[in-house]
């Protein structure tokens, strides 16, 4: 009896040791705004107490461009549009709930219905009546459901690689967003959070490696740590499917542009197409060997595809 209580000890006190070692631990909100809110970084308090960041560049008379980015993700993967298109557009991106320095959000909503609210009043907040509005992956389906619900506010639509519209999933699912729909062992990502999940992640949603660098990187992880923020991806992931953007589709009726990345592992260009199908009068553009994010993929060429729609919308 008492080797097998020492056994069940030692057991335990290793299982405690490899818990304590591999443990990632929160970082204060305060630690990451110091590293990340840089010019021209800022922040607004929305009626529901969500402090949203965003950055806003470009003279504030001209068209709008408001940008939503993809799960997991945050503004800055919009960086390469918002330098480059800036010179003729306002360009606003924003930290979605739940993500980058928005972080968790007092309502605790993170459905997509939560974040088309969210995106609603963060745009009353800044006064901004008639816009473009761009959204890439979950972002993409948060733009395309307040395209639906909010047809007035839009001058125009820009998908890029957008959920919404179910279609066969690819077969590039990062690891990361596996973990988080497994009951039980998605709790271990509350204190577990390597680096490599980080890695792993953007490795299979990229396909011009040579933009992955280990800033890239940090700068996922990073965020991914927030105190707050792996709890409020658990609760978004645990929302479930719906399919509301596919059932509204023929509502978007704006004109509306669609970028995909080919090679497109986690949504496949399947799905591009039958957004193009659905929309009338949308415009597809392809874009051969490249994966997920075509905004920073190809950076210079989407842009110039995203200028050149813009320069038709009245």
């Amino acid at each position: 009896m008492r080797t097998f209580i020492t056994i069940i000890l030692v057991i335990a006190a290793l299982l405690g040791g490899a818990f304590w070692y591999f443990s990632t631990p929160d970082i204060p909100r305060a630690t990451l705004e110091a590293k990340y809110a840089t010019p021209p970084s800022a922040f607004v308090v929305l009626p529901d107490g969500a402090r949203a960041h965003y950055r806003d560049r470009g003279p504030k008379a001209a068209p709008v461009l408001v940008l939503l980015h993809g799960s997991n993700a945050s503004l800055f993967t919009w960086e390469p549009w918002s330098n480059t298109l800036s010179d003729q557009y306002r360009v606003i991106s924003v930290d979605l709930p739940g993500h980058g320095l928005t972080g968790a959000v007092p309502n605790h909503d993170y459905s997509a219905e939560g974040m088309v609210k969210f995106t609603n009043e963060f745009a009353d907040k800044l006064g901004l009546a008639k816009f473009t509005l761009g959204g890439n992956s979950m972002g993409g389906g948060v733009a395309a459901r307040f395209a639906e619900e909010h047809p007035e506010r839009l001058s125009a639509l820009i998908l890029v690689d957008a959920g919404g519209m179910p279609v066969k999933m690819g077969d590039k699912i990062p690891l990361a967003f596996q973990i988080a729909r497994m009951p039980v062992l998605n709790q271990l990502v509350l204190h577990i959070t390597p680096r490599s999940l980080a890695e792993e992640g953007l490795n299979k949603a990229i396909v011009h490696k040579e933009i992955i660098t280990p800033a890239m990187v940090d700068t996922y992880w990073d965020f991914a740590r927030m105190e707050g923020t792996r709890q409020a991806t658990l609760e978004r992931f645990s929302s479930p499917f719906d399919t509301y953007v596919r059932d509204h589709i023929r509502a978007i009726t704006m004109p509306t542009l669609i970028l995909w990345g080919e090679e497109d592992g986690l949504i496949p260009v399947e799905a591009g197409k039958e957004f193009h199908k659905e929309i009338a009068g949308s415009t597809l553009v392809i874009y051969p060997k490249t994966g997920h994010i075509p905004m920073e993929e190809v950076a210079a060429q989407s842009a110039g595809d995203v200028r050149m729609f813009l320069g038709t919308v009245k």
